[in-house]
């Protein structure tokens, strides 16, 4: 038994147990070769080496990237989501501008003080008036429904009631009626060159043409038989606009105001703008067209126009004498040779 043993380690066998042996020695130094090129291998042409200082430096700004990266990433959402709070101010500062823009070159509302202009308007209706069009030249026409400032204290006397702060900031931006001005709402009946009368209880004539005009409140006339005003016949001079309520018999309007220092006229540059629609209460909403009868030919006939409108048919009455009285010398004279 002990000679195997030594035999084992020491005869000629061992030279077939050589090369397991050298195998088994170079297998840890292959298996640590193979750790190192799969190590390389992962790592790329830019790995981080000991022996690479500009590995390093780029492993280092990556990383330095990816952090910063990572770091925006974070905080972006977080810029995103603002306090619903944090924002109010801002959107109420945006409202409260689109609100005094629009209605300082758009439309305003006004409020219906009285009963002048009934059954048109009733006492508290609350109407849009479009300021957008006289800021490209638009001047009042006849038949429209106008709101004006008090051209020459037409309002002294009359009651105002004193708004509270929120009324008055509502009124500054539009939101509501401002009770601090004196504004009229009336209906536009003459404009320049006009030339308006009442005569009797009517009909109301403008450039002699009579008005049919439905939108006068019941049972009162055209015309008011008095002599403080209902009974006149204006021109309206350049500028100017002759102005009348739909309720006749309660309306001081341009017919009592003759003594003023416009004659009861309205100055174009006081007219605020057109009423277009009534837009409170939700029962009363309707839109305030011009009535049908300004529709006709209204306009006054200049003194040139008149003129050759009488004189052409002098004209062709002469002409026609004239070759009455030559026809027969030319047939006479017979032709020429």
């Amino acid at each position: 038994m002990g000679d195997l043993a030594v035999g084992a380690r020491s005869g000629h066998g061992g030279s077939e147990e050589r090369p397991e042996r050298s195998d088994e020695a170079a297998s840890p130094a292959a298996e640590n070769v193979e750790d190192v090129e799969s190590a390389v291998n992962s790592e790329g042409p830019a790995g981080s080496g000991s022996d690479s200082p500009d590995g390093d430096a780029t492993d280092g700004e990556t990383g330095a990237r990816t952090s910063a990266d990572d770091g925006d990433q974070d905080e972006r959402p977080r810029k995103k989501q603002r306090s619903f709070w944090k924002e109010l101010p801002i959107l109420i500062g945006i409202a409260l501008v689109l609100a005094l823009l629009i209605k300082t070159f758009l439309v305003q509302a006004f409020s219906i003080p009285s009963d002048s202009m009934q059954n048109t308007l009733q006492e508290g209706d609350r109407v849009l008036v479009d300021k957008l069009t006289p800021w490209f030249g638009s001047e009042p026409e006849r038949g429209e429904v106008v709101v004006f400032h008090d051209p020459a204290g037409w309002l002294d006397g009359e009651p105002t009631l004193e708004p509270n702060a929120v009324q008055r900031v509502l009124g500054w931006i539009g939101l509501m009626p401002s009770a601090e001005e004196k504004d009229l709402i009336k209906r536009v009946i003459g404009v320049a060159g006009d030339t308006v009368e009442c005569k009797g209880t009517g009909p109301l004539k403008v450039n002699g043409k009579a008005l049919n005009e439905p939108y006068v409140y019941p049972g009162n006339t055209p015309c008011t038989v008095d002599d403080t005003g209902g009974q006149f016949k204006v021109k309206v001079p350049e500028g100017k606009i002759w102005v009348m309520g739909d309720h006749r018999q309660n309306s001081l309007d341009s017919r009592y105001h003759q003594n003023d220092s416009n004659k009861g006229m309205v100055p174009v540059s006081q007219v605020v703008g057109r009423a277009i629609v009534v837009a409170w209460p939700p029962t009363r909403w309707s839109t305030l067209p011009v009535p049908d009868t300004f529709d006709q030919n209204l306009s006054a006939a200049a003194p040139g126009a008149l003129g050759l409108a009488g004189a052409v048919p002098l004209v062709l009455w002469r002409r026609r004498r004239l070759l009455a009285t030559e026809s027969p010398r030319v047939s006479g004279t017979g032709t020429a040779g």
